[in-house]
């Protein structure tokens, strides 16, 4: 018999309680450098895995079976609401996302279908009671963390229509239609709050707000533009009395205006120390914050990085380990599972 959820390592430490231990997951931790994910990933597209509940399950405990993290996270995508509100989204084989309708135009706003989560993101929401009830039979007292896409990142998302490196579309409408971005970002907000409470319904033990490229943006377009509904997105997740994680990446400039908006816990990236990093967001538990690229490194600098990490947080109740964005596709798996021993001290 596991620790129970209520008292896991990963759950008090998001409440800033004393752990034995820090606590480690990682973003994507099922993906594309594993090879049972691969195996999967072979036979039917990202897509079509999400939409089947109990594959879902089957992915999401696989870094629980390899890996021996603390958490599992259910396996989705952020833009899976996009489907339901009429944008269009595919993957290719290899590459990104496409939004087959971007917005464009500022009457594009008013054209979105309305969404429902329980009933057009149901297969989702089933995705996670499959995965908790896999966990209670397999993993006793593993935490589940339910996500979302914030509202400022798939706005983003919208008004691309893809992946974007210079936001400049995004930037544009925001700065020529703020009407209609506003209405886009509080229907988006809604969706999302609602969204991450129904998934805690289903089962989620914490939620995770993701903002992944809100580190676009300065703090003051940050406080102007986003920071109203990502509060609304969080406020309205905190509902459901679980733990709520506030995460971004590029966030350095951002982090009092983020700690703002909400989250028990802030998730941060690698580009600045935890320890300033948790200066500045307060009395709030911090996620983070390895770089991605060290799981690539020799086993040596892996043992220095993470222990640098580590030494920052300085044993404080609070530090939940991960990396400062996902897995990268072509990891080693014996480096993923180096950085558990290594949280964990059993190397």
């Amino acid at each position: 018999m596991g620790e129970q959820p209520a008292s896991s390592p990963f759950l008090a430490a998001c409440r800033r309680q004393p752990v034995p231990r820090t606590p480690v997951w990682f973003m994507r931790q099922a993906g594309r450098y594993m090879p049972e994910y691969r195996a999967a990933r072979a036979q039917q597209s990202i897509l079509e895995i999400c939409h089947r509940p109990k594959l879902v399950a089957q992915i999401s405990l696989q870094p629980i079976e390899r890996l021996g993290v603390d958490a599992a996270i259910v396996f989705a995508d952020i833009l899976l609401p996009f489907e339901p509100l009429g944008l269009g989204l595919s993957y290719a084989a290899e590459g990104g996302p496409k939004i087959w309708r971007p917005i464009r135009r500022a009457a594009d706003v008013e054209k979105l279908a309305p969404v429902d989560p329980a009933i057009d993101l149901g297969y989702v929401l089933e995705g996670v009671r499959q995965t908790r009830l896999a966990l209670d039979e397999r993993f006793p007292g593993t935490p589940l963390i339910g996500f979302a896409g914030s509202p400022f990142t798939l706005a983003s998302y919208a008004i691309e229509g893809g992946t974007s490196r210079t936001f400049t579309a995004t930037k544009q409408f925001m700065y020529t239609h703020p009407e209609a971005w506003h209405d886009l970002m509080q229907s988006l907000a809604t969706l999302a709050g609602r969204f991450l409470t129904l998934q805690a319904r289903a089962g989620a033990d914490a939620l995770q707000l993701f903002d992944s490229w809100v580190g676009c943006l300065g703090p003051d377009d940050y406080r102007e533009f986003v920071l109203p509904y990502s509060r609304h997105a969080i406020t309205e997740a905190s509902t459901a009395g679980v733990p709520v994680i506030h995460f971004g990446t590029g966030t350095a400039s951002l982090l009092e205006a983020m700690a703002e908006a909400g989250g028990d816990v802030i998730g941060v990236d690698w580009r600045i120390p935890l320890d300033q990093a948790w200066a500045r967001v307060g009395d709030r538990a911090i996620q983070g914050n390895l770089d991605p690229a060290v799981l690539l490194a020799p086993k040596e600098e892996i043992v220095r990085r993470v222990r640098e990490v580590l030494r920052r947080a300085g044993g404080r109740p609070g530090h939940i380990f991960n990396l400062g964005h996902g897995i990268m596709p072509g990891t080693p798996v014996e480096n993923v599972k180096l950085v558990v021993d290594l949280v964990r001290g059993a190397a």
